[in-house]
């Protein structure tokens, strides 16, 4: 941990709570520029929002990607309450941040929520590979 990101992850917490406190689960995130600047914060708005993708991180994520070039992406950090979920993860790679730090991990968190956990998903595939291929080929060029 860098001597600053104890300050940023503290108004992560306080982020949680005011979520918490507005009825929302406790999770908070904020992304800072390499200057110290916060340049956005959030916090979980699923129930509010009645959005099951409304996680702080994966707004930040979205945001970064919508409003900075990849090399000034690349230059921050998100504080964020919780580590993120796998869906938020997937984004924040997909933004090009170039830092996550988090204060409770999500084994920490499981411990917080005994019994809960996401059904797993039952997937098939790959089936039609060389139709599915013919219509990616070329695009990543």
């Amino acid at each position: 941990m860098r001597e600053t990101d104890e300050h940023y992850l503290e108004r992560a917490i306080r982020l949680a709570v005011a979520g918490r406190t507005s009825g929302d689960a406790p999770f908070g995130s904020l992304l800072v520029d390499a200057d110290g600047r916060v340049l956005i914060e959030a916090h979980n708005t699923v129930t509010s929002d009645n959005d099951i993708t409304a996680h702080p991180e994966l707004k930040l994520a979205r945001w970064a990607a919508q409003n900075l070039d990849g090399p000034k992406a690349a230059t921050t950090t998100l504080y964020t309450s919780c580590e993120p979920c796998r869906m938020c993860a997937g984004a924040i790679e997909r933004s090009g941040l170039g830092r996550v730090v988090f204060a409770l991990s999500n084994d920490q968190l499981a411990e917080l929520k005994p019994g809960a956990g996401w059904p797993v998903v039952a997937t098939d595939g790959p089936f039609l590979p060389d139709k599915a291929r013919a219509a990616v080929a070329g695009y990543y060029r």
